[in-house]
């Protein structure tokens, strides 16, 4: 018989084809009973090697896949199993089409909760990038001097070694667009954006829009003018080397792992040491 046929003595290591015959040596020499026990069925071993060799081949781990039953010696790799081979959230019992939509429901308030605070007006995120979307655009009640170019000064005064943030010579800050309320248009019933027309139901919105670094569905002769400069860039230059106008848009790129340069764990750390305690944003 082969190793994974064979019961054993927990004592000397003799081997039995069948448990019977194991115990009646154990019975009769007074040895003792192996030490290690498959999780699922009667098999014993002498060694916790030949016990994991065991359960391997047999599928006897203790944790079993509920999508197509195989078995995990613990619950982490389970959960990855299920993760990378079903694209399934056992928690919530959801199977997605892909694992970049698990990944999304994985990071979303469902499962991270809204853990990061605004130093400002204390609303919560659950993410980094939703924290500075908040900052960047200017939608902090308690920040009024909060924008994308205060931002990339920020973090540019920090990133002095230009790891993700650009070396714009000369830069003077973002071109500043403002509506007032003659861009409200009584036939459309709202302010009509001069550029892509696009509605919006306030002012605040419309002059949101017109100095978000991000714009869609633009004119071509317009775009130079509506579009701003990208001011960062991915810290992993030999393999992804992306640029980001915005810095909600860098973090995004970075909690999403899509170039492998960090987890989304660390990205969230990462924020909270920048909004917490003596690390607190000046404005």
């Amino acid at each position: 018989m082969g190793l994974f046929n064979d019961y054993q003595c927990g004592t000397c290591g003799k081997s039995f084809t069948t448990w019977e015959a194991r115990d009646n040596h154990v019975d009769s020499t007074g040895h003792q009973w192996p030490a290690f026990d498959c999780d699922t069925c009667s098999r014993c071993f002498g060694s916790e090697t030949a016990c994991f060799q065991h359960m391997d081949a047999m599928n006897h781990f203790e944790f079993v896949c509920c999508r197509c039953g195989d078995t995990w010696p613990d619950e982490e790799q389970l959960t990855q199993h299920q993760y990378d081979a079903h694209n399934y959230c056992e928690e919530c019992n959801r199977e997605f089409m892909n694992y970049n939509n698990l990944m999304q429901h994985l990071r979303s308030r469902v499962h991270q909760g809204q853990n990061i605070q605004c130093p400002f007006c204390k609303n919560c995120w659950a993410t980094a990038a939703g924290l500075t979307h908040h900052l960047e655009s200017g939608s902090c009640p308690s920040a009024t001097g909060a924008n994308r170019d205060t931002l990339y000064q920020f973090v540019r005064s920090k990133d002095t070694g230009g790891v993700f943030t650009k070396n714009l010579i000369g830069y003077h800050g973002s071109s500043k667009y403002e509506a007032n309320d003659q861009s409200y248009n009584p036939y459309r019933g709202g302010y009509e954006c001069y550029l892509c027309r696009r509605l919006f139901s306030s002012l605040h919105g419309l002059n949101q829009h017109l100095n978000s670094p991000i714009r869609k569905s633009l004119p071509i002769l317009l775009a130079a003018e509506h579009d701003q400069q990208a001011l960062y860039h991915c810290p992993n230059r030999g393999s992804c080397g992306k640029e980001f106008k915005s810095l909600a848009a860098i973090i995004n790129h970075l909690e999403s792992e899509s170039c492998g340069f960090t987890r989304f764990e660390k990205v969230q750390r990462g924020i909270q040491n920048v909004v917490s305690g003596d690390k607190l944003i000046k404005f």
